[in-house]
């Protein structure tokens, strides 16, 4: 029997004292949290106070979220944004922030968090396409991916209408969804219009007034000058997303071996409940639901736990458009949000029950895909580029000739 050398493992035992010492302390990164938290709040103000401003000195806004009244519109453009920039967080605080804002409207902001919720799917694709080469994680990972994207689909399909022809039967054109969050947000308490002491913006003011001058100095016209304004207030709400992110994301996967274990997947119940906590912690489904992709292909989590996960994970992610309604204390804002909870609540009351037919389909077409590679770059393409593009097309054209 050989033995170990002594220098060895002294060298090895040194850097792990070394790994240890260089590890974050936990008051550290709540801090740390604690500031991007309250950066992305303060960014959340700053883009409704650019919009605004702009709003107050031109139409573009108006004319540019006009084709939203068409809820086709707003759906496919949902999807087109969040899978651009990747965030379902992004697309829905900027949803709530632009109806705060006045800029966009009650009825198109629900069906464009439809969408947002269609396009945060595109990650775990992609992400099930690294396992191309090897066809039995291929298939299994791809086939984990296609469970948040049908289940989201299929949501949609079951919403979609009910919300817009409940609408158009409607008085006030909202459908029996959005006036169910309506009533919520009441029974809140919230005004319909932001009181300028609230909290938030007390404490964020600061960042506001700072913004707000620095684009009154750099900007010709009071249009620029709101212009420049929201850019600054994106590009500060998108930073502090990616930098909340990577700081809960970092101390999650520290213990990823012990959270995605067999043992927190014994039961549907767990796997939602950790799908559900996991993504509230890192603030993005399509980490959580990007992270299960690999786990499902290499076979740690069985397939069937997969889907009530991903359930999980779109309840979570809801927490950053009530977060964003907290920012802007307005009923409509809240409205907008709790329409998203109610939206995912609704799909998991609907399709847990049914679930062999989202499983079913995800089998299917991951069998499918396993075979012959070219249909799933072909569901990615079409489902998340080629529709939406086509649909817009097809409504704006339908839209001119009447």
């Amino acid at each position: 029997m050989s033995k170990i050398d002594p220098s060895t493992s002294n060298l090895t035992q040194a850097a792990l004292t070394r790994e240890q010492k260089r590890e974050v302390p936990a008051w550290l990164r709540g801090i740390y949290a604690g500031l991007c938290l309250y950066l992305f709040l303060a960014a959340l103000n700053v883009l409704g106070s650019g919009l605004g401003t702009f709003g107050d000195d031109s139409d573009f806004l108006v004319r540019a979220f006009a084709y939203g009244a068409n809820p086709f519109i707003a759906l496919l453009a949902g999807v087109l944004v969040t899978m651009v920039v990747q965030s379902s967080s992004f697309t829905t605080a900027l949803i709530v922030t632009l109806v705060a804002s006045g800029e966009m409207t009650l009825g198109t902001a629900v069906f464009a968090i439809m969408g947002a919720n269609i396009g945060t799917a595109v990650t775990g694709v992609i992400v099930a396409l690294a396992n191309v080469r090897i066809k039995s994680n291929f298939r299994r990972s791809f086939t984990a991916a296609l469970m948040h994207d049908f289940f989201n689909i299929l949501t949609v399909a079951v919403v979609f209408p009910i919300e817009w022809f409940s609408g158009m039967l409607h008085d006030t054109g909202r459908g029996v969804f959005t006036l169910l969050a309506g009533w919520v947000a009441e029974l809140i308490g919230l005004e319909e219009v932001a009181r300028p002491d609230s909290p938030i913006k007390v404490i964020t003011a600061p960042v506001v007034d700072a913004a707000n001058w620095l684009g009154g100095s750099l900007g010709t016209s009071l249009a620029a000058q709101g212009l420049l304004v929201a850019g600054m207030g994106m590009l500060l709400m998108f930073t502090a997303l990616i930098f909340m992110v990577q700081n809960l994301r970092g101390a999650l996967l520290r213990h990823m071996d012990g959270l995605f274990s067999t043992y927190f997947f014994r039961t549907d119940l767990r796997a939602y409940g950790i799908g559900l906590v996991s993504t509230v912690l890192v603030q993005s489904s399509s980490i959580t639901s990007s992270l299960m992709v690999p786990l499902a292909g290499a076979g740690v989590v069985r397939i069937r736990r997969v889907l009530p996960f991903m359930m999980g994970a779109n309840l979570g992610t809801t927490f950053t458009s009530v977060l964003a309604a907290t920012a802007n204390p307005v009923a409509a804002a809240m409205t907008v949000a709790l329409f998203h909870v109610i939206f995912n609540l609704t799909g998991t009351a609907i399709w847990y029950p049914l679930r062999h037919i989202p499983l079913r389909m995800a089998s299917w077409y991951g069998n499918l895909a396993a075979k012959r590679t070219r249909y799933a770059f072909l569901f990615l393409i079409g489902v998340f580029l080629v529709v939406p593009l086509v649909g817009i097309t097809a409504t704006e054209l339908f839209m001119s000739l009447r």
